[in-house]
């Protein structure tokens, strides 16, 4: 079953549940994922819609933030709850460590050194551990790989 067809089924679930939260996010995410295909003329894969996924949650965090930082809590609260859903959805992520020794592996293959190489090294591990990682801790990982 791809991931597209377990979200369909999840939201069937919510809606039998009556779970409205998990419901409404559910939608959100086949929305966009609808959008995409629209868009782009095409059907998506797994790939695809597991970007579609860290976009959202992506967006979700920084509302998150955002709402922290105006002090409203209730909307911070149903954000976070939103991420939760959506995290569902994505593969087990790589600790620290791992993508730490990937993307020293990728620095030494494309003999990349110093700052310069930053867009070099950051496509070569985009294409690598998209999905697999949280790409600010990726982005993270190849500075300190290229400044040491």
């Amino acid at each position: 079953m791809s991931l597209k067809d377990q979200i369909t089924e999840d939201m069937k679930n919510a809606m039998r549940a009556k779970d409205s939260e998990r419901l409404g996010t559910i939608r959100l995410l086949l929305a966009a994922a609808k959008q995409k295909e629209v868009d782009e003329r095409v059907v998506l894969d797994d790939a695809a819609v597991i970007g579609i996924v860290d976009k959202l949650i992506k967006q979700r965090k920084d509302s998150v933030a955002a709402y922290t930082l105006a002090n409203r809590m209730d909307l911070a609260d149903k954000e976070s709850a939103e991420i939760l859903v959506l995290q569902a959805y994505l593969p087990q992520r790589l600790s620290a460590e791992e993508v730490s020794t990937a993307v020293q592996a990728i620095v030494a293959h494309l003999d990349a050194k110093g700052p310069g190489d930053m867009g070099k090294v950051m496509a070569a591990v985009k294409a690598q551990l998209a999905g697999k990682a949280d790409m600010a801790m990726v982005s993270q990982a190849v500075k300190t790989a290229l400044a040491g």
